[in-house]
């Protein structure tokens, strides 16, 4: 257009500059809030270039302790999106999400997502369930017992499970938001292709460490461990919501011994006293590590850091290289 009348290089500069403003008004409509960061990140990375989702836990909280405050409640009110990872790991949301508007699409992870894994609880021996109901327990429709989950609710600690959730979330919002479908869909087949390089280097990471025993502070690593073949002990308590009893640190801490237990891994969230009484005069390191990923920036590289994190973390202490 180098050679083109003046006015009609201005007219299509102005409708260039009208429509991208009209895309950009259509994608700002879209107001999505997501729980934790890990999930967070795999909607960020799919909705780049689109919009922003909202983070709701962002702060070092735990979704088993976190308690809502006024202003999560009226930003819940206002969305248009929001996804959880499973009504028994985000329990807080309960009732709020029972008085948000019809309009809201409420997304729940695990019990709508195509194709994703689920590992059921471990119960008894090294690992014991966090349920506490009795065999007589009422289940509800979703097979959980006195509103404990049937299954282990960290599923994205898999990436061939954050591929499926990706998966699902691009078509969810693309139907929220038809004016941006094809940018999202691209966006969904990029984060795929990247979730399956990240799949074959941590598997190529983790594998010298596989055999090597430890524990973990609860029971959050199954789909971890599962993928990569990782030898994990026990879990130091019971619940995260509760610290562990003295008998139960003197039992743990028997069965380190037996197993031969290389490290022990605190969480950032809770207090790390537990490990010490643990590992003391018994020569088994310690280390920390995070399935939230609570500490890292929230952001479309976030799910990316925290697996390599966690990679870099159990290789470190398993290793003695920490």
């Amino acid at each position: 257009m180098a050679n083109a009348p003046r006015w009609i290089a201005h007219r299509a500069a102005t409708a260039a500059l009208l429509l991208a403003l009209a895309q950009s008004a259509a994608h700002a409509n879209l107001d999505v809030v997501v729980t934790i960061k890990p999930v967070h990140g795999l909607v960020a990375a799919i909705m780049e270039g689109v919009g922003t989702p909202y983070l709701l836990l962002d702060s070092t909280a735990s979704p088993h302790t976190y308690a809502m405050k006024p202003s999560d409640v009226r930003r819940l009110g206002k969305a248009d999106v929001i996804v959880r990872v499973s009504r028994q790991l985000e329990v807080f949301l309960t009732k709020p999400l029972s008085l948000v508007s019809k309009k809201s699409r409420i997304v729940t992870i695990d019990e709508e997502t195509p194709g994703l894994t689920l590992l059921e609880l471990r119960k008894g021996g090294d690992f014991e369930t966090h349920a506490h109901a009795d065999e007589h327990a009422r289940h509800d429709d979703h097979g959980h017992a006195d509103g404990h989950p049937a299954h282990d609710t960290h599923v994205w600690l898999d990436p061939r499970n954050a591929k499926a959730i990706a998966r699902h979330l691009g078509n969810v919002l693309a139907e929220a938001l038809p004016s941006a479908a094809e940018r999202l869909k691209s966006n969904g087949r990029a984060l795929a292709d990247r979730l399956d390089a990240l799949d074959a280097a941590l598997a190529e990471e983790l594998a010298p460490i596989a055999s090597r025993p430890f524990l973990v502070f609860h029971d959050a690593y199954k789909y971890l461990e599962k993928r990569y073949g990782l030898s994990v002990a026990g879990a130091v308590t019971i619940s995260p919501e509760a610290p562990p009893s003295a008998r139960r640190l003197s039992s743990i801490r028997a069965r380190a011994a037996k197993a031969g237990v290389v490290c022990v891994f605190a969480e950032p969230q809770f207090a790390p006293r537990a490990i010490a009484a643990i590992v003391e005069g018994t020569g088994i390191r310690q280390g920390t590590l995070d399935p939230n990923g609570a500490a890292l920036a929230a952001g479309a590289m976030h799910y990316f850091a925290l697996m390599q994190g966690l990679a870099r973390d159990l290789r470190s202490c398993l290793s003695g290289t920490g």
